[in-house]
């Protein structure tokens, strides 16, 4: 009986807390993702209160956060936007990850850690924040600007990415073999080729047996179907989130909007818990002397991101203005740099306070990248570019903003 007082005591002031945080930063007009890792180094090992009783129940809390995530994602996307995403924009993301993965793992390196420790940390540096930049995109009214197909295609190429990535990480962590990381490998990449194609030629099948005009029991169905495969990805090594954003590609649009309305505040609250999870796990005190390599980090991944957004822009067409603003608004890392290094921190304990530090850094950092990369870039070469005003007012609606990963 005490410990379930403690645990309900310790839950209610973690969710009184996300929320009142999560209204400030709504009114400051920032990201509440640092707050939430700040708060989860309050709470966490070496914190000003350390949590006890409910530490089990938010680790669980954490998965389905990220379970969460990436189903939200994948309702957003339909397998044959993916297919033609891949086929036209495949050398935009080619570049985003040589220029981005690259300075991750290059300080990995130069750190000591490591080909295991490089390769996790390539993969941080490597993904945007597909939730934070959806976000960005509605705030500034940029929804309909000619830059942003090309920003949604690299943060979908690189959501793709993950299927392979992911499942290669978690063998390299764990010791596997060759033969066995190669095996993993194949079971992933045969996983994702046959839901896509489940989804592409029988999509409409999934969806009638999921959809209900009852709420509550398309609530249950969705989520029960989601947790349920991605236990199955998890046992079949494949990762549990990847097994989830198929979940949701699977799902027709109707089922998609019903489930995405239904879900989004389960999604909301279980990827606080997520955030706040990973922080209770970092040490505040390890964070200090990991602050200027973090920064060294940040200021060449943002100048990386910026330079894969102005060539991904230029490819497609767009003018100078959005391209600057495209390259801007990809700056932003958060929810999939967390999850990575939350898999790698059990082998390579120092790239979690690493990790840490440069999300929280670039978190705050994208928001502000994507208001004044395109001002400041106008001011520092002395042109006048035409296209759309740097306010980010609309030019043609050419396309929807993905939220999630």
């Amino acid at each position: 009986m005490h410990n379930t007082t403690a645990m309900l005591i310790e839950l209610g002031a973690i969710i009184l807390a996300l929320g009142l945080l999560g209204r400030l930063a709504g009114r400051v007009g920032f990201s509440p993702i640092p707050l939430y890792l700040l708060a989860g180094l309050a709470f966490g090992h070496g914190g000003i209160l350390p949590l006890q009783a409910s530490e089990e129940f938010v680790a669980t809390g954490a998965e389905i956060g990220v379970i969460l995530l990436l189903l939200m994602l994948g309702l957003e996307y339909s397998a044959s936007d993916l297919v033609t995403t891949l086929k036209t924009q495949y050398p935009s993301g080619a570049v985003d990850f040589v220029l981005n993965a690259a300075p991750g793992a290059v300080a990995a390196l130069l750190l000591g850690w490591g080909p295991v420790g490089a390769i996790a940390l390539a993969g941080v540096t490597w993904i945007s924040s597909s939730g934070v930049i959806a976000k960005v995109l509605g705030d500034l009214g940029r929804v309909g600007n000619r830059e942003t197909p090309v920003i949604l295609g690299v943060l979908v190429l690189e959501d793709l990415a993950m299927a392979v990535y992911l499942p290669i990480l978690t063998a390299l962590l764990a010791g596997v073999s060759l033969a066995g990381g190669s095996l993993t490998l194949l079971i992933s990449l045969g996983t994702v080729g046959a839901v896509l194609y489940i989804a592409l030629r029988h999509g409409r099948i999934v969806s009638r047996a999921v959809s209900s005009d009852n709420p509550e029991m398309l609530l249950l169905v969705v989520l029960g179907l989601t947790l349920l495969v991605a236990g199955v990805a998890q046992h079949l090594q494949v990762s549990a989130a990847v097994g989830a954003f198929l979940v949701g590609i699977a799902l027709s649009k109707e089922v998609a909007e019903g489930s995405h309305h239904l879900l989004s505040p389960l999604r909301d609250l279980f990827a606080a818990v997520f955030f706040v999870f990973f922080g209770l796990h970092t040490d505040p005190s390890n964070i200090p002397p990991v602050l200027v390599p973090a920064l060294a980090l940040a200021v060449v991944t943002v100048l990386t991101k910026i330079a894969t957004g102005y060539w991904a822009a230029r490819r497609a067409g767009v003018s100078v203005a959005g391209r600057w603003r495209a390259g801007g608004t990809l700056v932003a890392r958060g929810e999939f740099s967390i999850v990575i290094a939350g898999l790698a921190v059990g082998t390579e304990p120092r790239i979690g306070p690493l990790a840490t530090a440069y999300v929280l850094i670039l978190v705050v950092v994208g928001p502000l990248a994507a208001r004044w990369t395109e001002p400041l870039a106008r001011r520092l070469t002395g042109r006048t570019p035409g296209g759309p005003s740097s306010t980010g007012t609309p030019v043609e609606e050419t396309a929807p903003v993905h939220a999630g990963g």
